[in-house]
């Protein structure tokens, strides 16, 4: 059976039900048909959420197909609600990109899925598109206001950073020409896109505690210097009051219900590898408000989403996990030990063995920030029983907990082993989660604290532009924010190629954006795009509608 398959045979409780769960008045709710409902901000219980035992999902370096964190994430508190703890899973909202491209959704798989899948993959409640406005509002005022004689305030249109978002992945949008037409049509410049998972409004969304704060955050966006070089921020646009106006209803957490009917929370989705790549503050602290256990994942592997989820969101919103559960395939061990995508599904232990070094330096990752690892086995049909033992072994000899998660195939059940193992690591935690680096650092010390601890590179290398642009944000007095490195999910390095555990190689900074809003620097390393493109046959291809409004082919 394929996922939607699946999901569209589960029969789905009043999502009023589900609030009641948490302890939450179904009066409170802003429904969305039946199974879709906004919280209110005012749900969130802050002396609550601090009793709440936060588990973090991370994964290894994955395959270019992902390796099932949200499966994983899903089904682990699907294994927690089987033993009596009350738990909610907090995921990121899917984005349109992924949806039409390779990647697929993001609502899990098999038996561990959360539901509506077709309405959550597809639009949801609106969040995204809430986004795109409010950042092209801003886009659109700043291009009024270069072109108004009486309302100037002298912005160098070559200075200008703030580009459009669209959720698709359209490699054509990423440099294009505005403003051509005449002189009523605006002002030529070179500009472009990014997707709207990579919006610094989405940021800033993920990281605001209320609405108080997303409108101050909107004010402090970086736009770029007048012609006498004064910087200009959003709130000189005196247009961060109507942007957050647009995102009234898209700061309010999303409530739906995994496959077995417990609580799920969804809400925003920016992307790791270009992106702090975790679900929204306030959704974590709603979901730990009203549960004893909290799951929430961080995007691709450890050293792209997790360090961020430590490194900045952690910091900002006062939180930390008691464990991080490692999902591990034995397909990306394969891949990584050399074995071609083709070839991933045939037992080759050799090639397993050789994977195991990339498992080995996400292991220590963790434990560089204090925080005890569990590893998941997410397993699939083709894992060998001689290829699980030799994880398991390999995890026995490193004295870290190990648990073959089958949880695509059985949902909660597959997860129980996975379960105890996490609820000995909470109840036996003894490590204080401690950061990385210090937010008041010098930015270069920061950027290769991240590179050389994290990834494991020998150096830091910064070309022209990202100097200057160093020198920059000095300038700004911008220089005690954290970092958010844009880098390729596809290896501990920013060379794609560079598989397993690479070492001696450099990590070059080609350029630094400034996400003053946000609250972060954004160094952006290698060939990673802000804006990804659609493979040669696109996930679209094979999405379409019947005459009776029946979706298939979406997974």
């Amino acid at each position: 059976m394929t996922d939607l398959q699946i999901a569209k045979e589960a029969e789905l409780k009043p999502i009023s039900e589900i609030a009641e769960s948490l302890g939450i008045d179904q009066d409170l709710l802003e429904m969305y048909g039946k199974n879709k409902a906004k919280i209110p901000l005012s749900c969130i219980d802050h002396e609550q959420a601090q009793k709440s035992n936060l588990i973090l999902v991370s994964a290894i370096s994955p395959t270019p197909a992902g390796e099932g964190k949200t499966t994983i994430s899903i089904g682990l508190s699907e294994g927690l609600n089987r033993l009596n703890k009350k738990t909610t899973v907090v995921l990121r909202e899917p984005s349109l990109g992924p949806v039409f491209g390779i990647k697929g959704g993001a609502t899990g798989g098999g038996f561990s899925q959360v539901l509506p899948l077709e309405d959550i993959n597809l639009h949801f409640t609106g969040d995204f598109s809430a986004i795109e406005k409010a950042h092209n509002l801003l886009a659109a005022v700043i291009d009024n206001n270069i072109q108004s004689k009486t309302n100037s305030l002298g912005l160098d249109h070559r200075t200008i950073t703030w580009k459009r978002v669209v959720d698709m992945n359209d490699r054509a949008l990423r440099r294009i020409i505005v403003g051509l037409g005449g002189t009523s049509s605006g002002i030529p410049r070179e500009t472009g896109f990014d997707i709207t998972a990579a919006s610094e409004i989405m940021a800033i969304l993920c990281i605001s505690k209320d609405l108080t704060d997303l409108k101050r955050r909107l004010g402090n966006i970086f736009i770029g210097y007048t012609f006498n070089k004064k910087p200009i921020f959003a709130r000189d646009l005196k247009v961060a009051g109507a942007m957050a106006t647009l995102l009234r209803h898209a700061i309010k957490p999303n409530l739906v219900q995994t496959l077995e009917g417990n609580p799920a929370i969804i809400h925003g989705g920016p992307f790791a590898n270009i992106a702090q790549g975790t679900n929204s503050v306030i959704g974590t602290l709603m979901g730990m408000s009203h549960s004893e256990y909290t799951v929430t994942e961080a995007g691709f592997g450890f050293d792209l989403g997790a360090e961020k989820f430590f490194d900045i969101k952690c910091q900002s919103a006062g939180i930390s996990p008691k464990v991080v559960v490692l999902t591990t395939t034995i397909r990306a061990l394969k891949y990584h030990g050399g074995c071609s995508l083709k070839s991933l599904e045939i037992p080759n232990v050799d090639m397993l063995r050789d994977g195991l070094p990339n498992l080995e330096k996400h292991l220590e990752n963790i434990q560089q920030f204090g925080v005890e690892p569990v590893i998941a086995i997410n397993k699939f049909t083709s894992d060998s029983d001689e290829e699980i033992e030799l994880i398991q072994n390999f995890a026995k000899v490193k004295n870290i907990r190990c648990a073959v998660a089958d949880v695509w195939k059985k949902g909660g059940e597959g997860a129980l082993e996975l379960a105890h193992h996490v609820l000995e690591a909470v109840n036996n935690c003894q490590t204080t989660f401690k950061p990385l680096y210090n937010w008041d650092m010098p930015i270069e010390t920061k950027i290769e604290r991240i590179a050389k601890n994290i990834y494991g590179a020998e150096h830091v290398d910064y070309n022209s532009t990202a100097k200057r642009q160093l020198n920059q944000i000095k300038d700004l007095g911008l220089e005690n924010l954290p970092i958010c490195i844009a880098k390729t999910q596809k290896s501990l390095s920013d060379n794609p190629k560079l598989l397993g555990r690479p070492k001696d190689f450099i990590i070059t900074v080609r350029e630094i954006e400034i996400a003053s809003g946000a609250g972060f620097l954004i160094p952006i390393t290698g060939n990673i795009m802000r804006m990804p493109g659609l493979p040669a046959h696109p996930a679209s291809e094979w999405i379409d509608i019947s005459d009776n409004g029946e979706i298939y082919g979406l997974f």
